[in-house]
């Protein structure tokens, strides 16, 4: 009865709705969980458990995750690389802190970076170099740029948004990423590689994300909840190296764990580069460049998956060595800093299984499909074809913010974008269309509360989560305006070389007059 119809994108939409409205995102998803289960039982009670918890054994058509329950999300084997990686990766943060990397970093880093907007622009600077993977872009830059970020009073909200706006919109204009690798799987009837990286100009929403940033930062100002963040009286306690405070994170005091006085820049840096170089490995590993693949291939065909599993291990077995050769920690400090690592991943852990199990509820009421035959129905009329890129945006924006994912988004969409028009890669409007899935994709992604990268980035960010969201969402939500004016005109005029310009134009004066309204209602403020 509610598969395949607008009921299927409730349980999404009530869990989104609940975590705005309460702030408290484990119960809010918990509720859109349930929801799920009784529209997709039809009201059948005793089948209501069984598939929150347990689920169907069926792929979904993606082919990447299971559908339904709880128990079946956490038997997919890429779910499950995902938590490994997470764990593997608490647990090289938590020995690079506690072997001193992080703080010398910082006191590097004070000594260097002089200015606050010295210390965005590193962070975004270091975001956009970690394209490889959105997982692995969240939680590195976070806990490289924690201590520079804290001295110069940036909030942990202004923090999380920086990660969050330099992880999926960058990967998705990396030719070489696992997102490339995403949307090449997707396209069967033309060349999705040449068709990747033909879109990235067309890629408004990813590159205006890094304008607005930039922006923000050279312009000195913040605005909506942002702003009272960045405002808040209890950025002096990061300042003066007191550890986040709980007001600032939502997290409740714990006592500060011995860190040693031997760290050096190279603890922390050594870590972080053998993590990027050995991820990188594992990626192309996993593809079959070693079998005799190219490394393009290589990097199409990768598990993300498997391969950050394997080279976070290798980086994780490396920093023990190199710490105990170089004495800052022992062995026995070593061991009983990689639990610690893990338990500060859990509520990232928890909020991933539970948003994982949502997906597969809208999943198995087809909200995909859904949502694919609207798009397919306004494809079909020839007077709207002009407008098909600045449709597209809005739907994929809408499907990726109520299931949270960006590559679920693409599974659906694309095919069907590249069917309307049989894979003709000449075909300019084809390859504006097709970007602006994956621009819509991202901006959904980058919105929703129960998106993977928005929870990574909040817990690299060691942010609360519904705090990062609600801060970030006036931001996401104004690049998407200026993306969707962008595509409007492109529909018209076809070329990049004309509406990249005009798109960032467009976002340079957006900015301006934000800032002249935020200058203007603080001197209301104080007059």
């Amino acid at each position: 009865m509610f598969v395949g119809t607008f009921w299927s994108l409730a349980p999404a939409i009530i869990a989104i709705a609940l975590a705005l409205i309460t702030k408290e995102v484990y119960s809010s998803l918990f509720i859109g969980i349930l929801v799920g289960g009784v529209l997709y039982t039809g009201f059948d009670f005793p089948a209501i458990m069984q598939h929150v918890f347990v689920g169907d054994a069926e792929e979904c058509e993606m082919g990447q995750h299971l559908s339904g329950g709880m128990i079946a999300q956490l038997s997919d084997s890429w779910n499950v690389g995902i938590l490994i990686f997470l764990v593997v990766l608490g647990s090289i943060v938590m020995l690079m802190n506690r072997a001193g990397g992080s703080a010398a970093f910082g006191r590097w880093a004070v000594a260097h970076v002089k200015t606050k907007v010295g210390a965005q622009i590193a962070t975004i600077i270091l975001g956009v170099l970690i394209f490889i993977d959105d997982y692995f872009n969240c939680l590195t830059v976070g806990s490289v740029m924690q201590p520079l970020t804290d001295k110069h009073k940036i909030s942990r909200e202004k923090l999380a948004y920086l990660i969050d706006a330099t992880a999926a919109p960058v990967c998705i204009i990396a030719p070489i990423s696992s997102w490339a690798a995403a949307v090449t799987g997707f396209v069967d009837d033309a060349n999705g590689l040449a068709l990747f990286i033909q879109a990235i100009p067309y890629n408004f929403y990813a590159i205006l994300t890094v304008v607005m940033m930039l922006c923000l930062a050279f312009m000195k100002f913040d605005y909506g909840p942002m702003k009272k963040a960045e405002l808040h009286p209890d950025l002096a306690a990061l300042a003066e190296g007191k550890g986040p405070a709980s007001s600032l994170t939502g997290a409740e005091d714990q006592p500060t764990p011995p860190v040693s006085t031997k760290g050096k820049v190279i603890h922390l840096v050594l870590p972080i580069v053998v993590l990027i170089i050995s991820c990188v490995i594992g990626m192309i590993y996993t593809g079959g460049f070693f079998s005799g693949e190219s490394f393009i291939d290589a990097f199409s065909n990768s598990d993300a998956s498997v391969g950050l599993v394997y080279g976070s291990v290798v980086a994780l077995l490396i920093t023990i060595v190199f710490y105990l050769i170089t004495r800052v920690l022992s062995f026995n400090e070593c061991m009983n800093a990689i639990p610690e690592g893990f338990k500060s991943m859990v509520p990232a852990i928890l909020i991933l299984t539970f948003a994982w199990t949502l997906k597969g509820m809208t999943d198995a009421l087809g909200a995909k499909e859904y949502v694919a035959s609207i798009v397919a129905g306004v494809a079909d009329n020839q007077a709207l074809m002009s407008l098909l890129p600045a449709l597209v945006f809005v739907v994929g924006t809408f499907l990726a913010f109520a299931t949270g994912t960006s590559w679920g988004t693409f599974g659906i969409l694309i095919p069907i974008v590249v069917s309307v028009f049989g894979g003709d890669l000449n075909n300019e409007l084809m390859i504006i269309s097709i970007s602006a899935c994956m621009a819509g994709a991202v901006c959904g992604d980058h919105c929703s509360p129960i998106s993977d990268t928005t929870i990574m980035a909040s817990a690299g960010a060691q942010c609360n989560h519904i705090r990062h969201v609600s801060t970030q969402l006036p931001y996401a939500l104004t690049a998407a305006g200026v993306s969707l004016v962008s595509y409007v005109i492109a529909g018209f005029v076809r070329s990049w070389v004309i509406n990249l310009p005009i798109g960032i134009v467009l976002m340079v004066l957006t900015m301006f007059c934000f800032r002249h309204f935020s200058e203007n209602n603080q001197n209301v403020i104080s007059g």
